[in-house]
């Protein structure tokens, strides 16, 4: 069983950056086409970027040219570089595969944008 461990999170202001870790135990993570997800509170939890096992993105609309999605599938490992952050950037951030069957969900990382 994979397991998923977020990490990175925290709280900035309005225009500041951060990036997040996605740490995934077991070379299985390497084949597969992976995302960040995220969950506002009372929302639904949206994809707002993936990348294939060859380092193809895409990105949501509302995040794309400020959110960069990278992975080193040596380290079993996924990034996202977070900036020009916005208030509506308020989550808690997921990764996970793209397709189904999902892995486990992690615990998440908190990323609260406030002035």
């Amino acid at each position: 069983q994979v397991q998923l461990v977020e990490s990175g999170g925290g709280s900035v202001q309005p225009g500041g950056s951060l990036r997040l870790s996605c740490a995934a135990s077991g070379s299985i993570f390497s084949i597969n086409a992976m995302g960040w997800y995220r969950q506002a509170p009372g929302k639904q939890r949206e994809l707002v970027a993936d990348i294939t096992s060859g380092g193809t993105t895409n990105y949501a609309g509302l995040v794309k040219g400020r959110f960069t999605i990278s992975r080193d599938n040596a380290k079993n490992t996924m990034y996202l570089q977070m900036n020009s952050l916005k208030p509506e950037d308020t989550a808690v951030y997921y990764c996970n595969k793209l397709s189904s069957p999902l892995f486990r969900w992690g615990q998440g990382t908190q990323v609260t944008v406030s002035s």
